[in-house]
């Protein structure tokens, strides 16, 4: 099962020569999944030669401009092709209104259908046959959620020594017991899954944050992430700053990694404008400092999300 991630953009407040605002893509099998459409999204989807046209949900963060600008752009590039699936789209209050006066401004020509459902608080908004997706709450200067991709357990390994000894011959019984059913042989034994099978193995986690204020609990929604993608605007040293300004340094994004538990890699992203590309290094340093497993975002960079075990 196939699941990657894209950094679309990775700048924040405003787009630079060579960064693009605040976007991630996942793509897990047939599936896409958007968080934010920051201005320039529709350009790095093309450059990445991405099927934009298979995106089935996409998740805002908040209602500032640098993570919604690119969204008209998308609903109306969705519009060139037969699109028959429904667009789901999930964020804070007023995403609706947002939408609807741009397609009724703008005179959108849409032709499919656009579901948007508009979030308060900390819910499952998206849920697969063996994944789901979350949102949960951060700190703003406006109403914003992170969110969190994660599949469920799989099951254990199957030993075919173990089930022949078992007396489960050779065929469905076999597969029965590796979708965790019990089965009865003909002699009227029954056999158990955990009988012919290891223990369950965990699935995979992507975790996003962006435009928070620090704070200790943002820990527990990102524990056991794969890939952790967060926001780190600002070196340490401008701490005051990101509190006032409601966001976060490198060395704090770094933090939340540590505390969480299990975290295999973060990636900073939403970078303010005043470092060009050569002085992030101090946001990387600053970072790994903290957590050694840490890698600065750049625009259309892929991350591959491999299982463990």
């Amino acid at each position: 099962m196939n699941l990657e991630a894209f950094v679309l953009g990775s700048g924040g407040m405003m787009p630079l020569p060579y960064r693009q605002l605040t976007s991630m893509l996942v793509r897990r099998e047939g599936e896409l999944f958007l968080f934010d459409a920051g201005e320039g999204t529709q350009v790095s989807i093309r450059r990445l030669n991405l099927r934009w046209k298979k995106i089935t949900a996409i998740f805002i963060s908040h209602m500032h401009a640098d993570h919604v600008t690119g969204l008209p752009g998308i609903l109306m590039l969705s519009s060139q092709v037969d699109r028959e699936e429904p667009l789901y789209i999930f964020g804070p209050p007023r995403l609706a209104e947002y939408i609807e006066q741009n397609r009724r401004l703008l005179d959108m020509y849409i032709n499919y259908d656009i579901v948007v459902r508009e979030i308060s608080d900390r819910e499952v908004v998206w849920q697969g046959e063996d994944y789901s997706i979350r949102a949960f709450p951060l700190k703003h200067t406006k109403m914003c959620f992170g969110y969190a991709l994660e599949e469920s357990p799989r099951p254990g390994i199957f030993y075919p020594d173990k089930a022949m000894s078992q007396g489960v011959p050779r065929g469905p019984l076999w597969s029965e017991l590796q979708s965790g059913k019990t089965v009865t042989l003909s002699d009227g034994r029954e056999v158990r899954p955990s009988e012919v099978m290891g223990e369950p193995r965990s699935g995979r986690k992507f975790s996003y944050v962006t435009d928070s204020l620090y704070f200790p609990e943002i820990a527990k929604e990102v524990s056991n992430s794969d890939l952790f993608i967060c926001e780190g605007m600002f070196e340490h040293g401008l701490v005051d700053s990101a509190i006032e300004k409601r966001h976060m340094t490198a060395r704090q994004a770094a933090q939340i990694a540590q505390d969480a538990g299990n975290v295999k890699q973060l990636g900073l992203i939403h970078y303010s404008p005043r470092y060009a590309d050569r002085e992030l290094k101090v946001l990387l340093e600053e970072a790994r400092e903290v957590f050694p497993n840490t890698v600065l975002t750049k625009d259309r960079m892929r991350f591959p999300i491999e299982f463990i075990d």
